[in-house]
């Protein structure tokens, strides 16, 4: 049964568009509202992905009413360059503490032996490991906590103006679709437009970006970057609307999933957390924050013993298949 609450998590779309198909089962009928702040200056080019909707679709211009934001408010503007540039800052530090625990724990992956001496071995290296993504999390949440005890956007005239019309905008519309892009500029206008109770009330079917936006971590994700091996790191908190998933759009372009020490580590370093890659035209259900099988096409889970696990089996039991 489709009811506020319910959101729908698609892979990519651009090569294998299936929105269309997905917002008809839903009996979706529009106005949708329309979120595509993820392609910055090019929010409003949105003609194709309209016509891929099949539905009347009000942009929300998200990306355009924080760059009003920006200019009608240059003392905010600059403190929330300075957050940024924190959170920049952060994220290489993250980065170099990760190369040398994701080293020993993919040693410890490959190593040949008597499996009841490494097994703990292999657990706790994944934990450590686990242990480092959270406490970068933390950081995160503590500069943003920071800027917000500091600045108070929800007290800035012009940002109270922008929130309040976005939620008219979103008056009596029952949808909304969140198309992909750049995830932390998503994330932001998301977060300083107030979108998390307005999403909450309503149907919602994002894709790509726009699906990892709504999770509780966005992960950074690519083993073959052109800077050579790279290792996933997290980025940020999401809105936490579909819990208990980390989303790895674009997995089979940007992860070798054939490789299952590199599968089996990202599943343990996430667990209890499922990981999911979503495929060209993948999408998969939840409701009320809690991701169910039926309807699930295109989407793997990568399991713990390196396999790729179709169908998504055991959806509901709060934790992935051993």
């Amino acid at each position: 049964m489709i009811h506020p609450g319910t959101i729908i998590l698609c892979g990519p779309q651009r090569l294998r568009p299936t929105i269309g198909t997905i917002v008809h089962d839903l009996g979706l009928n529009g106005p949708v509202g329309l979120i595509t702040a993820g392609w910055r200056e090019r929010e409003l080019e949105d003609e194709e992905l309209r016509s891929n909707l099949g539905l009347t679709a009000i942009n929300l211009r998200l990306y355009g009413r924080c760059e009003e934001i920006f200019r009608r408010d240059p003392v905010y503007f600059e403190a929330h360059r300075q957050r940024q540039d924190r959170l920049r800052r952060l994220q290489r530090v993250h980065r170099g503490r990760l190369s040398h625990a994701m080293v020993a724990c993919r040693e410890l992956l490959g190593a040949d032996g008597d499996d009841w001496l490494l097994e703990p071995e292999r657990d706790a290296a994944t934990a450590a490991l686990a242990a480092l993504d959270a406490h970068h999390l933390r950081r995160v949440k503590e500069i943003h906590q920071r800027f917000e005890r500091d600045v108070r956007p929800g007290e800035r005239p012009i940002i109270a103006e922008q929130r309040a019309a976005v939620a008219a905008a979103l008056e009596g519309l029952d949808a909304v679709a969140i198309a992909g892009g750049h995830v932390a500029v998503l994330l932001n206008r998301l977060r300083l437009l107030a979108l998390r109770p307005l999403l909450a009330a309503r149907t919602v079917v994002a894709w790509s970006a726009g699906a990892m936006a709504l999770t509780e971590r966005v992960l950074l994700f690519h083993d073959m970057p052109p800077q050579g091996a790279g290792d996933a790191e997290m980025l940020d908190h999401g809105l936490g609307l579909a819990t208990g998933v980390v989303l790895l759009p674009h997995a089979h372009r940007r992860l070798r999933l054939d490789d299952r020490e590199r599968v089996a580590l990202m599943a343990r370093r996430l667990r209890p957390a499922r990981c999911l890659a979503l495929a060209d035209g993948a999408h998969c259900q939840s409701d009320d924050g809690v991701l169910a099988g039926a309807g699930a096409v295109g989407v793997r889970e990568l399991g713990v013993d390196g396999d790729l696990n179709e169908g998504l089996v055991h959806l509901n039991d709060g934790g992935s298949p051993s």
